[in-house]
């Protein structure tokens, strides 16, 4: 019997900069996995999210508000997904704040393939 392929992991992506989010979004589809991008975090909060085989990659910076306050509120209403921030601005009230959002941090700028060897660490592809 053939094996039963499983869809591939999904990427919450969350960037208020349409530039870096279709960079993002392509480089993460030609690594294999599905990305559902957003540009802010309201339309974020208005998805259906998986439950399951996915992760948050969220920019620390955004028009209205942060990357931060909605995770914030993503965990209030018991989304419990990885999470990794992207932020150039690693203040240690981030840092604090997001380790307690259980968020991995990455550093902008994105040099080399730091953040792709995070998510696989977080949602390995298993090809």
């Amino acid at each position: 019997m053939p094996a039963v392929s499983r869809p591939a992991p999904t990427i919450i992506l969350l960037d208020d900069d349409a530039a870096l989010r279709q960079a993002l979004t392509f480089s993460l589809e030609i690594e294999g996995y599905q990305v559902m991008a957003c540009e802010t975090g309201d339309q974020l909060m208005a998805q259906v999210l998986p439950d399951h085989d996915a992760c948050l990659v969220l920019d620390y910076r955004l028009e209205n508000g942060t990357g931060l306050d909605t995770l914030e509120t993503l965990r209030a209403r018991g989304v419990a997904l990885p999470a990794i921030l992207i932020t150039s601005h690693p203040k240690a009230s981030v840092r604090e704040r997001a380790a307690r959002l259980q968020a991995a941090l990455v550093e902008k700028p994105l040099l080399g393939d730091l953040l792709l060897a995070r998510i696989h660490d977080i949602l390995p592809l298993g090809l």
